[in-house]
């Protein structure tokens, strides 16, 4: 929904919408339109009908696709290994290894962070796709290269479902001061955003509370609710690969697009891009690596047909065979095992994460007494920390809480009130001493301290700081 507060904006969006429906053709969602002011607060009860002594004109709407990242992103790593790559977590490239000529890239040298152990990968064609991090591994193949990387930094933060309708979003495409702010429902809470500046790269980057506080004025001059920073469940902040291509004349042209470019006969580097090209970006480095290696593919390519691993026969409707064919065994604290219903809201959850391998999940939470939630609130359930351990690569914690699923980005508190429970069901999994266990719930206590919520905020004197 993008709220318009004068008849040149209605019609401005307006046309520009129906352009963006044009331009979707065949996948399209749904046809974009205009809703009056009492519509528009009908399907946005929290929009606020006037802003800064201008009255609403009403709302144009238009329809997006939208994803849990985590999973679609752990998901391509399991496709990529059932179609026969083998796949490595925690894995550092130390160094890149050269023929004998010195002139082509033939393999890296890789150090196994878990075991400690060291060993050579040999291949025809080394592609770089480190994202921020490009750069340190193109200056392993020559340390006189140009950097390609601006990196911004993108400031998100979490509120509660209450801050924005199911289903319904608020983008205003240009703010008071120029930038794009959004308010969206996301995995059962509401996430805003965003911000756009430059950053250093680093591991574990942090959002100022400058950067929550800009997010919170800016949603809260179109809202009839009163945004406080005590409601922030989470806040963080990533960092977008802005890339320069190399090769361009001029330089100084930043782009949001990908970039594929070989700077050494043998390492193909892209970087740049967004999600919803990763696809495209995909085929355009295969098909610089087929190039470069001279290599000799059985058929094009096939991506536009292949599915995500679990979307294969996945339907909306596939939670309810969850719901009526597997019950959620809880163990009590006295150690006696109960049963419990497999509601709608875990089983359309399961569903979304895992696609038509829920039943896995659900089978474990039924089979060994692990359909207890991890955190109050959320769908997020004891079975899915042993089914990730088995078959999604989870080697920590952290892994679990932030990359498998989104507990730390949607409740930093809930997420470090589960960590004990997780980190135990881990540790029947892998075998861990209770040494490595303490070590866990330090690392992933560090990690949450990354993320602002209201808890673990520094205050300072703001206008959003009220109880």
């Amino acid at each position: 929904m993008t709220p318009c507060f004068n008849w040149f904006e209605v019609i401005y969006y307006w046309f520009g919408l129906k352009l963006y429906d044009i331009v979707a053709g065949r996948r399209l969602l749904h046809l974009s339109r205009y809703y009056s002011v009492d519509e528009s607060v009908e399907l946005f009860p929290t929009l606020a009908t006037n802003s800064h002594d201008r009255s609403l004109r009403g709302t144009v709407v238009y329809y997006d696709g939208q994803m849990n990242d985590s999973r679609l992103n752990v998901g391509l790593a399991c496709t990529a290994a059932v179609v026969g790559a083998a796949v490595l977590n925690y894995a550092e490239v130390v160094s890149l290894i050269k023929d004998e000529s010195g002139e082509r890239i033939i393999g890296a040298r890789i150090h196994d962070t878990l075991s400690g152990k060291e060993f050579d990968a040999f291949a025809k064609v080394v592609v770089n796709a480190a994202g921020p991090f490009c750069d340190s591994l193109r200056k392993m193949a020559n340390n006189n290269v140009v950097p390609m990387i601006c990196p911004s930094s993108g400031v998100h933060i979490v509120l509660p479902d209450y801050y924005s309708p199911e289903g319904m979003g608020l983008i205003v495409p240009k703010t008071k001061d120029g930038r794009v702010v959004f308010m969206l429902p996301w995995l059962g809470r509401t996430v805003a955003g965003t911000t756009d500046s430059s950053t250093a790269i680093t591991m574990l980057p942090e959002p100022h509370e400058d950067e929550i506080q800009f997010i919170l004025d800016a949603i809260c001059d179109y809202l009839n609710v009163q945004v406080r920073r005590s409601d922030v469940l989470s806040a963080w902040s990533g960092i977008r690969p802005l890339a320069m291509d190399p090769s361009a004349k001029n330089t100084e042209s930043i782009s949001r697009d990908h970039v594929v470019f070989e700077d050494y006969p043998g390492l193909i580097t892209i970087t740049g891009g967004k999600w919803t090209t990763y696809r495209s970006m995909a085929e355009d480095a295969v098909n610089a690596a087929i190039r470069s290696g001279n290599l000799k593919p059985a058929n094009g390519c096939v991506t536009d047909h292949l599915h995500i691993l679990g979307g294969y026969g996945w339907d909306p409707a596939s939670f309810t065979v969850l719901a009526q064919n597997y019950k959620r065994m809880k163990r009590t604290y006295g150690g006696k095992i109960i049963p419990g219903a497999m509601d709608s809201a875990v089983s359309k959850h399961l569903s979304h994460a895992y696609g038509t391998l829920a039943t896995q999940v659900a089978t474990i939470a039924e089979n060994e007494g692990l359909g207890k939630r991890l955190a109050h609130g959320y769908p997020f359930l004891e079975a899915e920390v042993a089914y990730c351990a088995r078959h999604e690569y989870c080697e920590s914690a952290v892994d679990f809480i932030a990359r498998r699923c989104r507990l730390a980005f949607l409740d930093t508190d809930a997420a470090g009130r589960a960590l004990p429970r997780i980190i135990e069901i881990l540790a029947l999994e892998h075998k861990w001493d209770k040494a490595r266990q303490k070590l866990e719930l330090q690392k992933s206590k560090e990690f949450l301290e990354t993320f602002k919520s209201s808890k673990n905020a520094q205050f300072r004197d703001g206008k959003h700081n009220g109880q």
